[in-house]
């Protein structure tokens, strides 16, 4: 099958707020396609005017007063025609377009290592396991000074430029200059370039006696498969409990949230249900052969929870399967089709909505919003309202008698109150700024630590001093911060920076284990498993 005619279902959230929205209609779709067999957008243009687009692009080019680009204004016209369908239905151009598929797949081609910009430098904060980059001998804390012959400190270089230097085809090289505070002499290394796996599973651990903890990040081509392994090893280490993490997993593809839905069931279950306008009604059923079948279960949501997590945390729900923990999840109900074009273009088409065991839709009302296509430059920007304000649907009982609802996401069974510091605009500007990073790889990247990374994660906590340094580190940039707000906050704050110190020193599963020593969703899901009868 040719690629344009790839289909690939999947629930798309996690990109959409950052890629472009559009769909191609026309003539020149058909004449990429030709006579090929398949699914494709053919039948969409069969009308008397469905030549109109292209016949405009043909009248600009061959008449309008100056040159002109057509690949921008086929680019446009698209753009525009699919920003009117939905908020969720997206034309992505093939830089975008192969930015979403790595992530969704979890692999790329490049050297293995994160970076941060810290005063126009590129210090390097983490390596991947087993990666180019690692192999080689860079360590965590080293300054890129030059990427094969362009410097690149000291020189305000573009985040994108640096990126185009690193990554290539695998099996290219890419010579690295570097600098090292243990020594500060310049080290050069030659890098050949491979593929980079990186797992959707943020953390798998045990968190408490019996108490396993997986945080999944999104529902990428192997999250099914790295789950069921973590799984494994939790069990071999005594885990007959489990809290699974969906908090800020914004969605993915659609088959493998549904893999992964199968591992909580050990006969055949309904796991959600999909129809359309021009789909057929769908059912999707676990196999009866789920490796935690039988444990108990916490599923952990919140606002940002959304697609194929909302599929997950609607089917255990459903069934009594699960307890759900958190705050109402996003309400993205739609299921999105792939569809592929020659160039690498893609478009992100919602065909069906989909509806858990029960037959709850969990779709928040959405709505155009025509007020800002006045300013061309933001027409494209806020097209969509969505409806934040909850509105209890139809009721839905469990076989165990719970009340569910439809409509605006899935609403937990046990509701964490709403931290209204962490909401605070401060706050929210204090994360954003980046200052945390920059305070912390300013201040506590000179030496090794004094701790083993075990003792550091049951341990270790930000001294006073330290946190009244960084609140003073606010003010000399313009953030100004209150003696009220400087005590309000000083939990979240600690917490952050002990966190995002346990990131540069042990790696990233360091950081969601100190994140999670205080997490109020946390020890509500433990407060939840205790009257279950968890062995001590």
């Amino acid at each position: 099958m040719e690629k344009g005619t790839v289909r690939n279902i999947f629930v798309a959230a996690t990109y959409a707020a950052t890629l472009l929205l559009g769909l191609i209609l026309g003539q020149n779709y058909v004449d990429q396609q030709g006579s090929s067999p398949g699914n494709s957008l053919i039948p969409i243009g069969l009308s008397d005017n469905s030549y109109k687009v292209q016949q405009v692009l043909d009248l600009l080019v061959n008449n309008y007063v100056d040159s002109l680009n057509l690949d921008s204004l086929e680019n446009g016209a698209i753009n525009h025609i699919v920003s009117h369908l939905d908020p969720y239905s997206s034309y992505l151009l093939p830089n975008a377009s192969k930015s979403q598929s790595e992530a969704l797949d979890g692999t790329f081609e490049g050297i293995g290592l994160e970076y941060y910009n810290l005063n126009d430098t590129l210090m390097v904060v983490g390596l991947m396991r087993n990666g180019p980059a690692e192999k080689v001998g860079i360590k965590v804390g080293d300054k890129i000074l030059k990427i094969d012959t362009t410097v690149v400190s000291g020189r305000n270089t573009p985040l994108q430029t640096v990126e185009k230097l690193i990554r290539g085809k695998k099996g290219s090289t890419v010579d690295l200059f570097v600098v090292r505070n243990t020594d500060n002499i310049i080290k050069t290394f030659k890098l050949r370039r491979d593929q980079v796996s990186v797992s959707a599973i943020d953390v798998a651990y045990i968190l408490q006696p019996t108490v396993g903890y997986i945080k999944i990040r999104r529902f990428g081509l192997k999250t099914a498969e790295d789950f069921k392994q973590s799984l494994i090893e939790l069990k071999k280490q005594g885990a007959t409990n489990l809290i699974l993490d969906l908090r800020d997993n914004a969605g993915g593809y659609f088959h493998i949230a549904i893999r992964l839905a199968n591992e909580f069931f050990s006969d055949k279950k309904l796991l959600v249900f999909t129809k359309g306008a021009h789909e057929d009604k769908r059912e999707y059923f676990s196999e009866g052969n789920g490796d935690y079948a039988s444990g108990k279960l916490v599923v952990l949501i919140n606002g940002r929870t959304a697609s194929a997590s909302e599929v997950v945390a609607g089917a255990v729900q459903d069934w009594d399967r699960a307890s759900i923990v958190g705050r109402r999840s996003y309400g993205k109900g739609i299921v999105q089709e792939q569809f592929d074009f020659l160039d690498g273009s893609r478009i992100n088409l919602s065909i069906a909505q989909y509806y858990t065991p029960l037959g709850r839709s969990i779709q928040r009302a959405y709505k155009a919003n025509w007020s800002n296509m006045i300013d061309y430059a933001s027409m494209y920007r806020g097209l969509w309202v969505l409806d934040t304000a909850f509105v209890q649907g139809q009721l839905f009982k469990t076989l165990e008698g719970r009340e569910l609802y439809s409509g605006g996401g899935i609403t937990p069974d046990y509701i964490v109150p709403i931290d209204s510091n962490a909401l605070s605009m401060l706050y929210q500007e204090i994360v954003g700024s980046n200052y945390l990073e920059e305070f912390v790889y300013e201040r506590f990247t000179k030496k090794s630590p004094a701790y083993s990374v075990e003792n550091f994660i049951q341990g270790y906590h930000l001294p006073i001093q330290e946190y009244n340094d960084f609140i003073s580190y606010l003010n000399t940039r313009g953030i100004a911060v209150s003696a009220k707000k400087k005590n309000d906050l000083l939990g979240l704050i600690q917490s952050d920076i002990e966190a995002i110190v346990a990131r540069y020193y042990f790696g990233r599963e360091a950081f969601f284990k100190v994140k999670n020593r205080t997490d109020p969703f946390i020890e509500k899901a433990i407060d939840v498993l205790k009257p279950m009868n968890i062995a001590s």
